[in-house]
């Protein structure tokens, strides 16, 4: 037995060999395939004016669907029956969704994204976890976003398509609220002011909104006031700089205080 073994083994190792050749050949030559594939359909949709969110993650979509059709014709080409392939793929089906859960909620997410459309690539959105930046990338299971000091964070779709988004871009003017605490020894009305009259003198400030400088709260230390105003969207980080230090600067000329936290202690002499 060992005999007749060892005078096939020759013959067995020639044969799979030259399947697994020709299954490498296979291989090289799909994934040249995919490439070209993926570019035809980039390409037909931009030539449509498809959103750019739809085209990336139709493109790997399709990129997953061929790999996959790629590897069952590469197993197959070596000799594996692609009827038992499916047959133990489908048994372990069930383990593979538990296992797989979270990535095809994911996947889910990505596909309320897409027909649902609350953002596209270049917008500045904020989610319900405070992450805030600009998409850059739409994927089958994950959103990239840019944030303003150039971090890259990665958001998983499924949590992103069920939690609250906020989308800044859809919306041309943004208000910026600057809070700030006087000393109850200054003049309110003063302050409020001299406020006003540098938002109405400040560029880029949308004067046909309403601005505002209003008291807000009366704190332990300070009258808490809030000024208020409407810029730009792509103005507002820069604007909102400007009239914080701005402010401070106004209020020292105008000889308003800004106090810091204090306590008084009075001491009672026993008799």
């Amino acid at each position: 037995m060992i005999e007749k073994f060892l005078d096939e083994l020759p013959d067995k190792l020639f044969r799979f060999g030259f399947k697994l050749v020709i299954a490498i050949i296979v291989l090289a030559i799909g994934l040249q395939l995919i490439k070209l594939i993926r570019k035809i359909l980039r390409k037909s949709l931009e030539k449509a004016n498809v959103d750019e969110g739809i085209i990336h993650f139709t493109n790997s979509l399709l990129k997953v669907i061929l790999m996959f059709a790629l590897f069952v014709v590469v197993i197959a080409t070596c000799g594996v029956e692609i009827s038992s392939f499916l047959a133990v793929l489908g048994s372990v089906s069930v383990a593979i969704g538990f296992a797989w859960q979270g990535s095809l909620s994911n996947l889910a997410g990505g596909l309320l994204i897409l027909v649902l459309k609350p953002f596209h690539l270049g917008e500045r959105i904020v989610d319900e976890k405070g992450n805030d930046g600009v998409v850059e990338e739409v994927d089958i299971f994950y959103t990239k976003i840019v944030t303003a000091d150039q971090r890259v964070i990665v958001l998983p779709n499924g949590p992103l398509a069920n939690g609250s988004i906020t989308n800044y871009t859809r919306c041309p003017d943004h208000r910026i609220d600057i809070p700030v605490g006087i000393s109850y020894d200054a003049d309110i009305r003063k302050a409020r002011e001299v406020l006003l009259d540098l938002l109405e003198h400040t560029d880029k400030i949308l004067q046909e909104k309403d601005k505002q400088v209003i008291v807000d709260s009366l704190g332990d230390s300070s009258v808490n006031l809030i000024v208020r105003c409407f810029v730009k969207t792509e103005d507002f980080y820069e604007r909102k700089a400007y009239l914080t230090e701005n402010i401070k600067l106004t209020l020292d000329e105008a000889g308003i205080s800004i106090p810091f936290p204090q306590m008084d202690v009075h001491l009672s002499e026993k008799v």
